[in-house]
C-alpha cells in the first residue's frame, strides 16, 4: 500500500493547488539559514542558504521588470549553479515564463527554440553568450541584478504560465510544453517515492542530468529547493564515472537520480557507491538485469519513474513501500489516474495505449502555438502518452514507444525487454533495438550493438543469448556492431536513426 500522504496532495489525496500560487514562493519559503544549493562548481565548495538565494532572485527580479513584461518569454542558458536556479525564480516571481535552454545544442537548435518562443532576452554566462551569438540579447546572470528592496511576487493562479519545456528530440520543428505554475506540485509525490519518502534527516539530492531538462529542473532542482532538501550543483560537460563518484563524496549526496545511459556507464566499469540511501532513474525501461546490479552496486533499490515532459512523474516505484517487479515501471503516483486504452478509448484487456487523465497537477496547458497538436494529444478526458504498456495488476509494464514496437510474423514485440536481454552478456556495452522491413515476416529484430572495449562477441553469440533468455520468435535476426550509438542530448537512443539505417539497408 502505498503512503498517500505525500508532498503535493492534501489529507483526502487530492491536490493541495491553492487558488492563488507562485512557483518562486513555493520554492523559497523555507528559514533564510536552511542551505538550499550546494554548489560545487567553483574551486571549493560552496553551500548557499535560502536567504543567499533569494537575494540573488530578487536582484534578478528588479533588473527583469525593467525588460520583461507578464507572460514573455525568457531564455535560461546556464548549466547546474545556484545562478540557474536564480534565474529560473525571478522569471516566475515577476510573472514571465523560463525557456530552460541547453548548452549542447548547436546553433541551429539554439535558433529554433529561441525563435518559437519569441525569446527576446536570455540570462546566461560568457559561455552561453558566445553560442547565442546575435539570437537574442544575452545578459550575465551573476551581474545583471539590481539591489534594492524585496520584490512583490506577481499574483498567479496555478493554471497561469511559468515555463516552456521543448521536448529533447534534436531534429525536426521542436515542439514546446507549456506548463503552469501547478506544474511543481504535480511533480512532488512521484519525486518523493522515487527517492522512498524524500526529505528525511540528511538527504540531500543530485543528478548529472542537466537542469535544461524537464529531469533535472523539476524531478530535482525544484523539488529539492520545494520540500527544503539541498541540491548539489556541479559543472558535468561529460559524464565519467570519477567525477560522479567524486560529486557524491563532496557533495554529502545521498539521493541521486540517474538516467539510464549513466547507469549503464557505472555498471559497465563495475562501479559500486556505499552510502546512498535512494537511486531514482527514468527515461528508459532499465529491466532486471539492471535492477539485480543495483541492488549490489547500491545496496538498494533502484526506483523507476515514468512520464514525459507534458506530463511527468505519473508513475513510480518505491522500494520501501512496496516490492519492485522486473519488467514493470512501477505504480501509478497517488494524484494522477493512470490508464491503458484500447483503440475505442476503452480500459485494454492487455497491451494498450498509457494515457493520463486530465487533471494530473505535472499535465501541460499545451503546445506552444500548436492548437492542432495539443488537440491530437488527447482522447476525450485522456492524453495520450505516445507509448504502449499493460497493468501487471496494480503494476505499469512499458512495452515500448508506439513507433517503436515491431510486428515480426504477427507477434508484436517492444525492444526495450531484447535490449535488456542483450546487456546482460558481459561484452555488450549498449545496444539499440528497431525493426527492419523485411517481405515475409512484415519486420525482424534487428539489433545494433556497442561492444565493451576488447570485446569480440559474435552476432550468432549475442543471438543464441537471446534466443535461449527470451521468447523465441523475439531474438534479433540480424546484429551489426557500431562504434556508437546516435542518442539524444539527454542519453536516450535515437530508434528512429537506427530504424533508417535498417530501411536503407533493405532497400540496398
Amino acid at each position: 500500500m502505498i503512503d498517500r500522504s505525500l508532498p503535493g496532495l492534501d489529507s483526502s489525496g487530492c491536490w493541495a493547488v491553492p487558488v492563488r500560487m507562485n512557483m518562486a514562493t513555493q520554492c523559497l519559503a523555507h528559514d533564510a539559514n536552511k542551505v538550499a544549493i550546494i554548489d560545487l562548481t567553483g574551486a571549493a565548495r560552496r553551500d548557499v542558504s535560502f536567504g543567499e538565494l533569494t537575494v540573488m532572485v530578487d536582484g534578478l527580479a528588479r533588473a527583469l521588470r525593467q525588460r520583461v513584461q507578464a507572460n514573455d518569454r525568457v531564455g535560461v542558458l546556464l548549466s547546474q549553479s545556484p545562478w540557474c536556479a536564480a534565474a529560473h525564480l525571478a522569471i516566475w516571481k515577476i510573472g514571465a515564463i523560463s525557456v530552460p535552454l541547453f548548452k549542447l545544442f548547436k546553433h541551429d537548435a539554439l535558433a529554433s527554440r529561441v525563435q518559437d518562443a519569441g525569446i527576446t532576452l536570455v540570462l546566461t554566462d560568457t559561455e552561453g553568450r558566445d553560442l547565442l551569438g546575435d539570437l537574442a540579447q544575452a545578459e550575465m546572470a551573476d551581474s545583471f541584478g539590481i539591489a534594492g528592496d524585496p520584490v512583490a511576487t506577481a499574483d498567479t493562479g496555478p493554471e497561469d504560465p511559468a515555463v516552456l519545456i521543448y521536448t529533447s528530440g534534436t531534429t525536426g520543428t521542436p515542439k514546446g510544453a507549456v506548463h503552469g505554475h501547478r506544474v511543481l506540485t504535480g511533480h512532488l509525490p512521484g519525486v518523493s517515492l522515487s527517492h522512498d519518502i524524500l526529505g528525511q534527516d540528511g538527504d540531500c539530492l543530485w543528478t548529472p542530468a542537466d537542469w535544461a531538462w524537464i529531469g533535472g529542473l523539476f524531478d530535482v532542482l525544484m523539488p529539492g529547493l520545494a520540500l527544503g532538501v539541498p541540491v548539489v550543483a556541479a559543472r558535468l560537460p561529460k559524464f565519467s564515472i570519477e567525477a560522479c563518484v567524486q560529486i557524491i563524496r563532496d557533495g554529502d549526496v545521498r539521493n541521486v537520480f540517474f538516467p539510464p545511459t549513466a547507469l549503464r556507464m557505472l555498471k559497465a566499469g563495475a562501479c559500486s557507491i556505499a552510502g546512498l540511501r535512494s537511486v531514482a532513474s527514468g527515461g528508459e525501461p532499465l529491466g532486471a538485469e539492471m535492477l539485480a546490479w543495483g541492488q549490489t552496486a547500491f545496496g538498494l533499490s533502484i526506483n523507476e519513474f515514468y512520464g514525459q515532459t507534458e506530463c511527468n512523474m505519473v508513475a513510480s516505484s518505491s522500494g520501501t513501500q512496496f516490492p519492485p517487479r522486473p519488467g514493470c515501471i512501477g505504480k501509478p503516483v497517488p494524484g494522477h489516474d493512470v490508464a491503458v486504452l484500447d483503440a475505442d478509448g476503452a480500459p485494454a484487456q492487455g497491451e494498450g495505449d498509457v494515457a493520463i487523465r486530465k487533471g494530473s497537477a505535472s499535465m501541460m496547458l499545451g503546445y506552444w502555438q500548436r492548437p492542432e497538436e495539443t488537440a491530437l494529444k488527447y482522447r476525450g478526458d485522456w492524453m495520450l502518452t505516445g507509448d504502449r504498456g499493460m497493468f501487471d495488476g496494480e503494476y505499469l509494464r512499458f512495452v515500448g514507444r508506439e513507433d517503436d514496437v515491431i510486428t515480426s510474423s504477427g507477434y508484436r514485440i517492444g525492444p526495450a525487454e531484447i535490449e535488456d536481454c542483450l546487456l546482460t552478456h558481459p561484452d555488450v556495452a549498449t545496444c539499440g533495438v528497431v525493426g527492419k522491413p523485411d517481405p515475409l515476416r512484415t519486420e525482424i529484430v534487428k539489433a545494433y550493438v556497442v561492444l565493451k572495449e576488447g570485446a569480440t562477441v559474435d552476432a550468432e553469440t549475442l543471438q543464441t543469448w537471446v534466443k535461449t533468455r527470451l521468447a523465441s520468435y523475439s531474438y534479433p535476426r540480424e546484429v551489426a556492431f557500431l562504434d556508437a550509438l546516435p542518442m539524444t542530448v539527454t542519453g536516450k537512443v535515437i530508434r528512429r536513426e537506427l530504424k533508417a539505417r535498417a530501411m536503407s539497408e533493405t532497400s540496398q
